[in-house]
């Protein structure tokens, strides 16, 4: 079985956090999802879930960063071209999100960044194949 890696996310309006992830093309497992948590699927092996605060409190003795004043975490998705890194920001901006960073442009690699409605930040990046091969 491959490695998975899921992403645990507080969220203030479980809704909203659904419409704005699905407005961006992605799904969400039922199988792991209620009523104070969304299981959404990037892949067969990557997940961010959802909690409501109130659900994700339950996980944790610490308090939640608020993420409109402090950074806890920067989420990179890769994606395979830099078409798709300007096609995702966009709908992620079109769809209620807001701007992160400056777009970072190295030729070989190309980025652009977002918050979603909870803050947290995104970025999205495309990496030249050939240049990683030559990194090996």
């Amino acid at each position: 079985m491959a490695q998975m890696i899921f992403v645990n996310l507080p969220v203030k309006d479980l809704e909203k956090s659904k419409a704005f992830w699905s407005a961006l093309g992605y799904s969400f497992n039922p199988q792991f999802s209620d009523q104070s948590t969304a299981c959404l699927v990037f892949s067969d092996t990557i997940f961010a879930m959802l909690l409501a605060e109130p659900r994700f409190k339950e996980f944790t003795k610490k308090d939640i960063a608020d993420a409109t004043t402090s950074t806890e975490v920067l989420l990179a998705l890769s994606v395979e071209s830099r078409e798709k890194v300007d096609e995702l920001a966009d709908a992620a901006l079109a769809a209620g999100g807001s701007p992160a960073n400056e777009t970072q442009d190295h030729g070989f690699m190309y980025g652009r960044s977002f918050q979603d409605p909870d803050h947290h930040t995104w970025e999205v990046v495309w990496m030249d194949p050939k240049a990683v091969e030559s990194q090996s």
